[in-house]
């Protein structure tokens, strides 16, 4: 051999493809391709960050002690039982590092976040996909799946990039159905965007369970993307075996102070929550009133909603479209051209659809104009 040479399996991941911030000229535009938090970062956050930067020659608390005590106390938990990482997909990652190997299977929904499949993959386990039901995670689909060598199954609920939801009944009978020695992520990114009473138990059942844990971010809703700050949740014995893998310093001292003065800001998360179920709602029912164009909007409970470019009442992908039909393809151009960038998705089997996070009024409403233009010209 000339040179070292990757695992077979390393070279089989596909790379993480972040959404864009600027247009094919080098155009800084309003950015509605990461799911970011369009209304910014709580206050109080921003004071706690900007107190503890005056901290940058000190390493963090590499137990996350005050972090682990202020989820605890929000979501009345077992402050041993926490772990966190640099994002939830660092706690996606330890996951598989911790419970699956070469020649392993771990499966996740079609249409599932892509960091599943690179876990997976970067540990030489093999990824299985199960198929979805319109877009949404199937739980049947998935127990389908399951053979002798199953060790994780991941289910994002809210999904990305869909934004469906699975009820709790049907996360219960997914856990019930499972074998004991599987485990069951349930990565709830985008939790607290749910509007009204739904809760998929999944908390609870990390709480009773031997086989599942939570993932959650700060990075959605409360605004602190750049601060990377994941947590997750699951018996002792998984948060022990995932600590053997994780980084010591994963999380800064700054990120972790504006993730606790961020949960203490109730009022930012309810007034983010409302406005983005208001303009959810609003921008899925400007997208129906455009469906004789053939666009439909996928039902989200996330900030986010996954628009389709369909070629008829067949719904039938259209990926190289069609006369007179516009394709999500010229939907995206036009869209950058107009000023705004969104997530098109080919390389997740979704040529044929635009993933589009409810951003601000003005910039609600400027996406909805441009693309009724593109429809009347296409038409």
């Amino acid at each position: 051999m000339s040179r070292p040479l990757p695992k077979p399996w390393i070279m089989g991941i596909a790379p993480y493809v972040p959404g864009r911030s600027t247009t094919d000229d080098g155009r800084t535009v309003a950015k509605l391709s990461s799911n970011e938090n369009p209304l910014g970062t709580s206050p109080a956050a921003r004071a706690a960050f900007a107190e503890a930067a005056g901290r940058l020659e000190r390493y963090p608390d590499a137990g996350a002690a005050e972090l682990r005590e202020a989820l605890a106390a929000k979501h009345g938990l077992d402050p041993a039982r926490i772990i966190y990482g640099n994002g939830s997909d660092e706690v996606l990652h330890l996951a598989a590092g911790a419970f699956a190997g070469p020649g392993d299977e771990v499966i996740y929904v079609r249409y599932g976040f892509s960091v599943y499949d690179i876990a997976a993959r970067r540990v030489g386990a093999v990824p299985v996909i199960a198929r979805d039901t319109d877009y949404a995670t199937d739980v049947d689909a998935i127990l389908a799946c399951v053979t002798d060598r199953t060790r994780i199954v991941y289910v994002a609920n809210p999904n990305n990039p869909t934004g469906t939801y699975s009820t709790r009944e049907e996360i219960a009978r997914l856990h019930a159905e499972l074998r004991p020695d599987i485990l069951l992520v349930l990565d709830h990114a985008y939790a607290e965007y749910i509007v009204g009473d739904a809760d998929d138990g999944g908390m609870a059942l990390a709480e009773r369970a031997d086989n599942v844990l939570v993932t959650r971010t700060f990075s959605k809703m409360y605004g602190l993307a750049a601060e990377r700050i994941g947590w997750g949740y699951a018996a002792a014995p998984i948060i022990e075996a995932m600590h053997r893998i994780r980084l010591p310093f994963s999380i800064t001292i700054a990120g972790t102070a504006a993730s606790i003065a961020a949960l203490g800001d109730t009022g930012f998360v309810d007034h983010m929550r409302a406005h983005n179920a208001e303009w959810r709602r609003w921008f899925a029912g400007e997208i129906a009133s455009l469906g004789n164009a053939g666009l439909r909007a996928v039902p989200s409970q996330a900030n986010f909603v996954l628009v389709l470019f369909e070629a008829g009442p067949e719904r039938r992908p259209q990926a190289a479209g069609r006369a007179g039909r516009l394709t999500a393809e010229a939907a995206y151009k036009g869209l950058m051209e107009a000023g705004y960038i969104v997530r098109w998705l080919p390389g997740q089997g979704l040529p044929h659809a635009l993933r589009i996070t409810i951003g601000t009024e003005k910039e609600m409403r400027g996406v909805v104009t441009a693309l009724r233009a593109m429809v009347e010209r296409a038409g």
